[in-house]
């Protein structure tokens, strides 16, 4: 089964997270990603060129308090907590949120293995 993603973040974490781990694995799929630290972000798409060829048309960017709505939309099973700077209340409401949304909330940390890294 391939878990649909949205990835929160602020046009930094998050781009790279979906870089190294999401981008070409074939366990995920990122239908979005969520922004609210940039302003007039929304509605632009992260490119197809940077996106690889599992995303010929990019992956768009939404607001962050359209998060509800996109778990809804795309049926999401995971939202990517990429955010570097956030209060840990701050982190806490998101997380509850998307759970309420019936999706998971998961955070890349230092021992997460990165797909495109080769294994030694």
């Amino acid at each position: 089964m391939v878990e649909k993603v949205v990835i929160m973040g602020a046009a930094g974490r998050d781009f790279h997270n979906f870089n190294v781990y999401f981008r070409n694995n074939p366990r995920y799929r990122v239908v979005a990603f969520t922004a609210a630290q940039i302003p007039d972000i929304e509605g632009r798409c992260y490119p197809s060129e940077l996106a690889g060829p599992g995303y010929p048309d990019g992956i768009p960017i939404h607001l962050e308090e359209h998060l509800a709505d996109l778990i809804r939309e795309y049926r999401v099973d995971l939202v990517a907590f990429s955010y570097s700077d956030v209060p840990h209340l701050d982190v806490m409401r998101k997380a509850s949120l998307v759970m309420a949304e019936g999706a998971d909330l998961f955070s890349l940390g230092p021992a997460t293995p990165c797909f495109e890294r080769p294994n030694p």
